[in-house]
This record gives structure tokens, sequence and C-alpha cells, in this order.
């Protein structure tokens, strides 16, 4: 029977010497380069956990996060929740870490970022070539699209994003949807978020919006008579990453972890949680009743004591401010002088960013509450120093010579005759500043502090129904002011007796 055409003849003794000096030398050569690739084959191969390990992650990770941007990020008293959140808290597991999520507005989300407020952000952050320059962006954890949103009326015509040249677009201003609109030749109104976006858009005040689609879709089903319809799509694909400070050595691990929970589904999971099932959002006096006394808590815990610490402590300064104006002394009148016209001549969002923002660059971090007084009171103090030494110096000169004749000191008159004749006088603008005080403590949301109008904003955001909520803050505000007034009122009568005749 004939041999198999695969059976060979056995080589020559020749052939076979020249055969095997040949695999001894490609022995030598690839034997080190798989030695060399080794180590990143155990890179790749080796699990989040590990690598986390390996890059030396924080046993607790701060993540910046807004908690008012629906569906994505929502906070529900001290709890978050919302895709992002749970992406993050999947996340967080695989890498072997707890969470411990910062509130942030998105308008200081990255100044917080590079000022070590937290380590990360999970906010639906889009990436760009510009961020992955400045910073470490994740792989993609969800891709989304842009829409195009306008009323129900829609009035202009809109029917593409061509059709936005000379448009008004209600967009957040450092987001990458206002860059689209404004490409296509639209004049961008700054918002802070969806909700004002979506009131200017429906009573005419812009003509269209650029948003994220699944976020708009949210809007749409949760929003009872939204008002609003989306009539085109972006060609372009919007991926969300997560952010961190640029060199971290985060993300290795990150990336790994989000392989990991695509690849067992967990990420797809997550997202037709919140995706693939039409909302019901709870009527308004539902919320009114569930937030009521979460609110009443920020008022009592944050609101109240921020004022009160910050009146105390600004007429402190006040007074050593108005003391310097009247001084003798060429320096204090100075100093005290350009004091006043730095706090009077600033605004109080700037002095709050220096504080807690800038300051951190220079190697002095202090945190939101403390920020928070501290701005506050140099505030109060600017514009109290020149209400006290108004109130000083229409007190008659005879007055203190009165008190010199006695035997009196220049410091022992003004503690017990000028001052109290002088706080009559002044309790009227003092009440002022310090209702004004009340209310600019709304201000300090943007520091990380989270006070009355801040957990309006958190309980609103699942739902939209901002009117319910806003109400329900300024109601709680007026009350704290009335009883300001009526403190007002009898702090002017006890006082009255000090006033000569």
């Amino acid at each position: 029977m004939p041999a198999p055409d695969t059976v060979r003849p056995t080589a020559a003794p020749g052939r076979l010497r020249r055969l095997t000096h040949l695999l001894i030398a490609l022995a030598l050569v690839l034997v080190p380069l798989l030695g060399t690739a080794a180590p990143a084959s155990a890179q790749e191969s080796a699990s989040a956990r590990e690598l986390a390990e390996r890059a030396d992650l924080p046993d607790t990770l701060r993540v910046g996060t807004e908690g008012v941007y629906a569906p994505f990020s929502m906070r529900q008293g001290e709890d978050f929740t919302g895709f992002d959140i749970e992406v993050m808290d999947a996340l967080a597991v695989r890498l072997g870490v707890e969470v411990e999520y910062v509130a942030t507005p998105w308008d200081s989300m990255f100044a917080a970022l590079e000022a070590d407020r937290f380590d990360l952000v999970a906010n639906q952050v889009t990436y760009n070539e510009e961020r992955a320059e400045l910073y470490d962006l994740s792989d993609p954890y969800v891709e989304t699209g842009g829409v195009l949103v306008v009323a129900e009326d829609n009035p202009q015509d809109i029917q593409a994003l061509a059709d936005l040249d000379g448009m008004r677009a209600a967009e957040n201003l450092t987001s990458s949807w206002a860059e689209l609109a404004e490409e296509n030749g639209a004049e961008i109104v700054g918002v802070d978020g969806m909700t004002e976006a979506m009131s200017s858009l429906k009573e005419g005040r812009v003509d269209a919006i650029v948003n994220d689609k699944l976020a708009v879709r949210n809007y749409i089903a949760t929003t009872p008579n939204p008002g609003v319809k989306v009539v085109d799509e972006t060609d372009e694909v919007s991926q969300s990453v997560f952010a961190a400070k640029k060199d971290s050595g985060y993300m290795p691990a990150i990336n790994t972890a989000l392989e990991e929970m695509r690849a067992d589904g967990t990420i797809d999971a997550i997202y037709d949680e919140y995706f693939s099932a039409e909302n019901v959002a709870p009527s308004w006096w539902d919320l009114v009743k569930e937030n009521a006394g979460p609110m009443a808590l920020a008022a009592i815990k944050v609101t109240i004591p921020l004022t009160a610490i910050s009146f105390a402590l600004g007429l402190v300064i006040a007074l050593v401010a108005a003391i310097g104006r009247m001084s003798r002394a060429a320096l204090p009148r100075a100093v005290a002088r350009s004091y006043i016209s730095i706090i009077r001549g600033t605004p109080l969002l700037i002095q709050l960013y220096l504080i807690f923002y800038a300051l951190p660059q220079l190697g002095v971090e202090i945190d939101p509450f403390p920020a928070a007084v501290i701005a506050l009171s140099l505030n109060v103090g600017g514009y109290a120093a020149e209400v006290l030494r108004a109130a000083i110096e229409s007190i008659p000169k005879g007055q203190w010579e009165a008190a010199q004749t006695v035997g009196m000191s220049r410091t022992t008159a003004l503690r017990r005759i000028i001052l109290p004749q002088a706080a009559r006088t002044a309790v009227p603008p003092l009440s002022n500043t310090l209702i004004s005080l009340v209310k600019d403590t709304s201000l300090t949301s943007i520091i990380l502090v989270v006070e009355i109008v801040q957990t309006a904003k958190f309980a609103a955001a699942p739902s939209f129904q901002y009117l319910a909520m806003f109400t329900l803050a300024a109601v709680y505000y007026w009350i704290i002011c009335l009883v300001l007034s009526f403190l007002q009122d009898r702090a002017e009568t006890r006082l009255g007796r000090f006033v000569a005749a």
C-alpha cells in the first residue's frame, strides 16, 4: 500500500544540524522578548482590586456629583441615587473602597476637583480632547447622543440643528452641549440646569435647547404636561466618563473595573433600571410632606447657626473697622478704609470662591462650613462697619466731653456711654444686614454647604417639581425673617432708654 502523502522522508544529517542551529538562534532571540512581555500580560490580567491596591487608592474615595441632575445624580435626604451613582457604587465594590459623595454644583465641579475637595467626578462628564489634556478620564461607561428640544408650538419652526443659526439656546455655559449649539450659530443663554432651561423654553425666553438624550427623555417622562418636544438628534455620540486630576494613577483600576462590569452585565442592568421604564412623578403635596422635615432640619442645623455665628463675628470685625476708620492715626484709618472698600466692592460670590477654591492652591484648605463663616463674617463686617461708624458719630461730642470730665478714658467712655446710645440708632440698619445675611446663606451652596435652597434642589430634582420645593423654601426664609423682625422691635424698645433726652 503506498505511503500517505503526509509522511515525509527523514532529513539528511547536514540539514538536521543546520536546522538545530537555526532553532537555537531563534530561542536566544525569543526568550528575552517573552520574558519582557510577561509582566505586561500579568498587568492586563490583574483584577480591578489588585490594580487599585497598586495605585494606592484611598480607602474612602470622595466623589463629586451634582445631586440635582436626574436621572443620573440625585440626592434624597442624606443618600445619593441615580444612574451615575449606582455605576459608581458597583465600581467601588470591585475596587474594594468606600465611596463618599460630595454634592457640588456643576459650574464649581472642576474647580473643586483641582482644589482637592474630592478625588473623582461622577456626573455625566462628556469626553473631549480638551478635557483629556487637563484631567485623567476613564473609558466610557455609557454612550448617548444629544437632542434638539423646542416648545410644543415651536413658533420659530426649528426642525434641525442647522436652524439654530441666530436663535437663542438655553445651556449650561460649561457643558459640551453649549459648544455644539454655539457651533451651529446659536446665541447661548446661560442657565444652571435643565429645569431652568426647560422653563425658559416653555415661557418663550429662549428658542431651543440642546441636551443629553437620556436626560431629556427622563424629563419628558416624569414631568406632567412637559410642554416640549424633540425635533432632531445630533450625529455625534456623547461618551460619559469619570474624571480625576491629571496623573492620579486611578484610571487603570477604574477601567479594568468598568470592563468587568460590562462583561458581567452590571452596567446594562443599571441602564435598564433607569432608562427602560416610565417613572411616575409624585404629587406636589406628597413631595412637600416628604421634604418639609429635611428642609426644616437644614434650616435649624445649617442656615440659622451659619447666620448667627457669621453675624456675631461680623459685628466684632465691624466694630474694629469702625474704630479704625475714626482713628486719628493714618495707618489704622488706611487699613480700615481698604478693608471696607474691598468687601463692598467685590461680590460675595467671588469672596466665597476665593476662600474655598483659591486658597487651597496656596496650601490653605478650609472645610465648607468654616469657609462660609469666614466669608460671610468678613462680608458683614465690611457693611456693618459704616453703620456703626455713622451711629457712633451721631452721638453729640458733648457726651465724650462729659465722660472725660468725670475721669473716664476714651475706651471706657466708648463702652459705657457712647455705644449704648449708638446701638439704638444702629439697630434698624443692622437688622437689615442680618436679614440680608439670612438670605445670603443660600449662596454658600456653591462651596458645598447644604442649606435650605440646596436641600430644596435635591428634593425637586428627581421629579423636576421645583415650584413646590422653592415655595416651601421661601416660606421657611419668611418665617425666619419674621422672627428677626420681632426681635428687632424688642431690641429697639429696650435700647430706647439709653437715648439722651
